[in-house]
């Protein structure tokens, strides 16, 4: 049965300062992209906002303008029916029949006059929405013009670091699978963190190379001798030196 290697803790320490400074170059390339990515995000939900709402406009226009059509037709029915009265009239027998025809030839002639309301109203409506429309339209056409800059500017950029994030991405995961399973529990909750994603730090001139806080001689001397992991007390980072840091290099 074969046996299961037990790193030293120098080991766990340099697995670590190299996982460490190889997401430190990824975090490097997100930087260059800075908030492109999420600005790119943004426009494109909110030209869909905007679509969407000069799609319902549109469609209101269209409504009102079907709405126009019926009631262009209701005062063609209403003027063929006046007609027809009018004939009838001329033929009448008494004033009782007469009195009917008027009532309902007043009646359509109401009708008439109340579509036309309607008509002037809703051309009315369809001048403001027409307004909107060309709003919404301007709005759409300024969004994309924007939105066509910012991806053009984030494709460059990714581009250029295209083939550098894929190696570094390859290393990372390959280091993952070189770090204590626990310790790198660790590494990630504080990596997550601080904005600037440092979980491991060297000791620099005599203090914590991620809070600056000061770091006492006999503790320096402990995280020299790689014998246990050593952690900043003020801001939790894991602390190494400066030789093990410097003697680890991403390429």
């Amino acid at each position: 049965m074969s046996q299961v290697k037990e790193f030293s803790v120098e080991e766990k320490l340099s697995s670590l300062v190299t996982l460490q400074k190889i997401e430190s170059k990824l975090d490097e390339i997100k930087i260059l992209k800075g908030e492109l990515p999420m600005e790119v995000a943004d426009l494109e939900d909110e030209i869909t906002g905007l679509n969407a709402r000069q799609t319902r406009i549109e469609e209101e226009i269209n409504g009102v303008t079907e709405f126009i059509e019926q009631r262009k037709n209701a005062i063609k029915d209403a003027e063929a029916l006046i007609k027809k009265y009018e004939k009838q009239s001329a033929n009448v027998k008494n004033n009782r029949e007469f009195e009917a025809i008027n009532k309902e030839t007043e009646m359509q002639q109401l009708e008439v006059k109340l579509a036309e309301k309607h008509i002037k109203d809703a051309t009315e409506e369809i001048a403001e929405k027409a307004v909107l429309l060309e709003k919404a339209k301007k709005n759409v056409a300024v969004k994309e013009g924007v939105l066509a800059t910012k991806k053009s500017e984030l494709e460059k950029i990714i581009s250029a670091n295209e083939k550098e994030e894929k190696h570094f991405n390859k290393m990372a995961a390959d280091a993952r699978t070189h770090v204590d399973p626990r310790l790198l529990a660790s590494y990630e909750k504080i990596r997550s963190s601080y904005r600037n994603g440092l979980a491991v730090v060297p000791v620099e001139r005599d203090a914590c190379g991620g809070c600056f806080n000061a770091i006492p001689p006999q503790k320096q001397s402990e995280i020299k001798q790689h014998k246990k992991v050593m952690i900043c007390e003020n801001c939790g980072r894991i602390l190494v030196d400066e030789d093990l840091t410097n003697s680890i290099e991403i390429k």
